[in-house]
């Protein structure tokens, strides 16, 4: 894999955890929960969905494997960026998101239609 192709699979990554994090803070705030905030606001938006039961502990262990991985692509260079770390979120992507919808459908929270 080149180091374009692996940075592209990295970017894919990043996009994949911050989209669900995404979802995460609109279901929060749908719930009437209080974003959090500061330097650690990324680990504590997992915390609070888990505690909140938005989504299982047992999810939430394994998005902080997603959340572990965008924190470091933020901070790293392509060069560092090592496929052999790369390839079980990668593999385990599509049962995570899977797993995901599943909990976050369960709580109703898409708008009715008039």
């Amino acid at each position: 894999m080149s180091i374009l192709e692996l940075a592209g699979v990295a970017a894919l990554l990043h996009n994949f955890y911050n989209g669900l994090e995404n979802i995460l803070k609109q279901a929060l705030r749908a719930k009437g929960i209080k974003l959090p905030s500061g330097n650690s606001w990324h680990r504590d938006l997992l915390l609070s969905a888990s505690k909140s039961d938005i989504i299982s502990v047992e999810l939430g262990t394994d998005l902080s494997r997603y959340l572990a991985f965008r924190h470091f692509f933020s901070h790293a260079y392509a060069l560092d960026l090592y496929p052999e770390r790369m390839a079980p979120l990668v593999q385990d992507a599509g049962k995570t998101f899977e797993r995901f919808r599943m909990q976050i459908d369960r709580l109703n929270l898409t708008p009715s239609t008039p």
